[in-house]
């Protein structure tokens, strides 16, 4: 946890909105309070120096056993009401009918449906989507929401679908698929 410039709690705060594999603390802070903090900010489990090897592979391969077991269960297909997404064909519905958008749309249409009633920070998105960070002058993501919001029927000068969250990110309305 004890990191040069950001520590392991402001590393798991940063990934958590967009990584969802599983997140282990190694460290020698053996507080109860770093422990229950780095658990509730999205470690998946919390380990405290020194640890024999043995034991610290054995947590490393129960945390890949649950991982896999969620992965399997994870959804394929999200339905909001009139829209349908599916994630192993990358196709969207909508009203019945499909919605031709390009690989980045459909990412960035995904990554807000699972996060429904969620803010999704710009900054998250940008790292998955895009695949880099941003930097505060990037207008990609926003160019790419207003393409979504017309491919999808979204008022563009007040969007009721997915709306902007100003200064945080955009906010996927789950049931404004009527």
């Amino acid at each position: 946890l004890m990191l040069p410039g950001l520590d392991g709690f402001g590393v798991c705060r940063q990934i958590r909105p967009w990584f969802k594999g599983p997140v282990l603390m190694l460290t020698a802070k053996q507080s109860d309070i770093d422990q229950v903090l780095g658990l509730e900010l999205g470690a998946d489990d919390y380990v405290v120096k020194p640890v024999e090897p043995r034991v610290l592979v054995a947590r490393i391969n129960a945390l890949l056993r649950r991982t896999q077991i969620i992965s399997k269960a994870e959804q394929q297909e999200l339905q909001f009401n009139r829209l349908l997404l599916k994630q192993r064909s990358r196709e969207a519905w909508y009203d019945n009918e499909r919605v031709e958008l390009t690989s980045y749309e459909f990412d960035l249409l995904w990554m807000l449906a699972k996060h429904a009633g969620q803010t999704v920070k710009r900054e998250a998105i940008h790292q998955q989507i895009i695949g880099r960070e941003y930097d505060g002058l990037d207008r990609t993501v926003d160019v790419r929401i207003s393409h979504l919001r017309r491919k999808l029927g979204d008022n563009a000068e007040t969007p009721f679908r997915i709306k902007t969250v100003w200064g945080k990110g955009y906010l996927f309305v789950a049931d404004a698929w009527q």
